[in-house]
């Protein structure tokens, strides 16, 4: 069996964030979001392909540096060329004689995925992992299954009047039939993006199984969602070459990288992300995320993004998405 990690989105919900990097690149605590999906492939002892695209290759390879990870890239740079996650999957299927874990690169859960591979052991078919949202409303957004005991008997993608608030979570194991199944389902189809509509039409064709999770689960899709997975999965860290001024409160967790200076009567956390070469001076940050070489000056931040090499002084901002380069002036 091979893990197959799905990171060729664009993630346009979080422009401008990842117009320059990809989602599951970014960080959660002192690790990325990637991490945390590899970490769960790595206890079933499986090697992995992650499937992304040209925009972003590069930057994946280096992530893969040391570890046991192909990376495949689709000839695409922008979201109006992309093949789509069934599409990207289907090639990726060609080249490989295996059963595959097929999992989502921007999925954050704490729960192990070893019961669902001895599962997939036991039975041989089709086993993916489910999660209840407790909220119908929410459940639009999703995959929704219908379950008789285990076997799943209908999967609905994103449905206007979900039957449950039980969905998929972009987790699959999926045996070399139904990879066939996968092949006859592209073809049928001029476009086929959602993975979930590909489930839906397996369960016609095959038995499917689904195994409840409970413990936390986060979809990455929006700013809020990921300052939220942020919060629940960051952990303390702060690299011994940051500077940090005595005057300087720091509220746990929080993580700051190497090269940042942190002065004046600034406050930093719970859940700050303050990244390499930042300058801070006399500034609050608390559940916001800052990326590399950016400088806050008498700045107070909660619940915010900001990018790459900006310049913020003299400002309140509160549930903000900031790009990179930015120059911002308060009065």
């Amino acid at each position: 069996m091979k893990a197959v990690i799905m990171a060729g989105g664009y993630a346009t919900r979080l422009w401008p964030i990842t117009k320059s990097r990809a989602k599951p690149l970014l960080p959660i605590g002192s690790k990325k979001i990637i991490d945390l999906v590899y970490e769960k492939v790595v206890e079933l002892e499986l090697s992995a392909i992650v499937s992304t695209n040209k925009r972003f290759e590069e930057d994946f390879l280096d992530w893969a540096k040391g570890k046991k990870v192909e990376v495949i890239a689709e000839n695409t740079k922008s979201e109006e060329e992309k093949l789509g996650a069934v599409r990207a999957l289907a090639e990726i299927a060609k080249t490989v004689e295996d059963d595959l874990l097929v999992i989502a690169g921007d999925n954050v859960f704490s729960f192990s995925l070893r019961e669902l591979y001895e599962k997939f052991m036991q039975k041989k078919k089709p086993v993916i992992a489910l999660y209840d949202v407790g909220d119908l409303e929410l459940a639009k957004r999703y995959g929704v299954a219908e379950l008789d005991g285990e076997r799943v008997v209908k999967f609905y993608e994103k449905p206007e009047k979900p039957i449950s608030t039980l969905i998929g979570i972009g987790v699959y194991f999926l045996p070399r039939k139904s990879i066939e199944i996968l092949f006859e389902f592209v073809a049928s189809r001029e476009r086929s993006d959602n993975l979930g509509d590909f489930i839906g039409y397996l369960c016609e064709k095959e038995e499917v199984y689904g195994i409840r999770y409970n413990g936390s689960w986060y979809d990455v899709g929006n700013a809020d969602s990921y300052i939220e997975a942020f919060k629940s999965y960051t952990n303390h860290y702060v690299d011994r070459s940051a500077e940090i001024e005595k005057s300087v409160k720091i509220i746990e967790p929080v993580v700051i990288e190497k090269g940042a200076k942190i002065t004046g009567r600034s406050i930093i956390g719970p859940y700050a992300f303050i990244g390499s070469d930042c300058r801070i001076e006399s500034s609050d940050v608390s559940e916001s995320i800052i990326f590399e070489k950016t400088c806050l000056s008498k700045v107070k931040l909660w619940r915010s993004i900001v990018d790459d090499r900006c310049e913020i002084r003299n400002i309140q901002l509160t549930a903000s998405i900031i790009g990179g380069n930015a120059k911002i002036q308060g009065g």
